[in-house]
């Protein structure tokens, strides 16, 4: 019995020395990493970002001290992109993004990392294949980004002249199309290229649902419900979509089929005002009156909430103003 509690308490010491060892080589590598990364700090402040971007990708996944990390991080991103090293930069900023989710400066930072990868791969294409479909593509969107409809069409149909049957020119042409001021020709127009998009991209959800906004606002019901459900069958997690089929089943006159829709869109997306205000005219219309209640007030409290954050961001931005006299 003894000779048993003898190993017992020798297996015990041995595992408790084994913990102890094991704290203790953290604790000391603690103080080297942290050493190595202002070593790392120091190297790329003072421009030598040969010799620090490796010191500071090998320390910043080793730190536990918040603030060095995300010098570090920074330091890292700039270093690299300094040295065209984009999968550094990428990783460096998926790290901080992933630590500091909310810091301003992490995301500003981000901002313009991504900004300027996306402006080196468009140079890259466009040194690299000049006359492709892809650089009108890209350029189309540029324009399209500054309102500069006419010219953008333009791109598109360049890059459909290339490649007739590439998915997602025609749609690209539609929103064009409902961009600019409206005209008499214009929805027709537009419809002409969102079924022309099905046609050769059948499964493009967004062509039908724009399809049927159109016949909704053409009050063309059976059209609408039909492009509709089409949509929210190829893509069952497209709330728009759903709305639109409860919206003209409403409008139809069908109103217990619009319920099951409009519940599903407000499931989809919770702070939507206009599927909790559809709902609860559903509601009413079948006499549940407390659930009509319910979505009206839900419907009332995410408007306000909306406008208070959309005040709150344009105040930030510009400060807020005296008050008119």
């Amino acid at each position: 019995m003894m000779h048993g509690l003898s190993r017992l308490g020798i297996a015990a010491a041995f595992f408790a020395w084994i913990a102890f060892a094991a704290d203790a080589a953290h604790k000391t590598l603690a103080p080297d990493a942290s050493a190595t990364a202002r070593r790392g700090t120091q190297l790329a402040e003072s421009g030598h970002c040969d010799q620090a971007l490796p010191v500071l990708t090998k320390s910043i996944g080793r730190l536990s001290d918040n603030d060095l990390k995300k010098t570090v991080g920074l330091d890292g991103i700039k270093c690299a992109m300094t040295m065209n090293q984009m999968d550094a930069a990428g990783d460096f900023i998926r790290i901080l993004q992933h630590d500091f989710p909310k810091d301003p400066q992490v995301l500003y930072v981000a901002t313009h990392v991504y900004s300027d990868l996306s402006v080196r791969a468009s140079q890259a294409l466009l040194y690299t294949a000049p006359g492709s479909y892809q650089v009108h593509e890209l350029n189309a969107e540029a324009l399209e980004t500054q309102g500069k409809w006419d010219d953008a069409a333009v791109e598109y149909n360049q890059v459909l002249k290339q490649n007739p049957k590439l998915p997602g020119m025609h749609y690209r042409l539609g929103r064009i199309i409902l961009s600019k001021p409206p005209t008499a020709t214009s929805n027709e127009e537009a419809r002409h290229e969102f079924q022309a998009e099905l046609e050769i991209d059948p499964s493009n959800a967004g062509a039908e649902y724009v399809l049927g906004e159109l016949a909704r606002q053409d009050n063309n019901f059976p059209e609408a419900i039909e492009h509709f459900e089409r949509s929210a069958k190829l893509d069952s997690t497209f709330a728009d979509a759903w709305i639109g089929l409860g919206r003209s089943l409403i409008s139809a006159g069908k109103i217990a089929e619009a319920l099951a829709p409009l519940e599903t869109a407000v499931k989809l997306q919770p702070r939507n005002a206009t599927a909790h205000y559809h709902l609860g005219v559903v509601y009413q219309r079948t006499g549940r009156k407390e659930d009509a209640a319910r979505e009206f007030a839900l419907r009332k409290e995410i408007s306000d909430q909306n406008r208070q954050s959309a005040d709150d961001v344009h105040n930030g931005i510009v400060g807020p103003q005296p008050p008119e006299h």
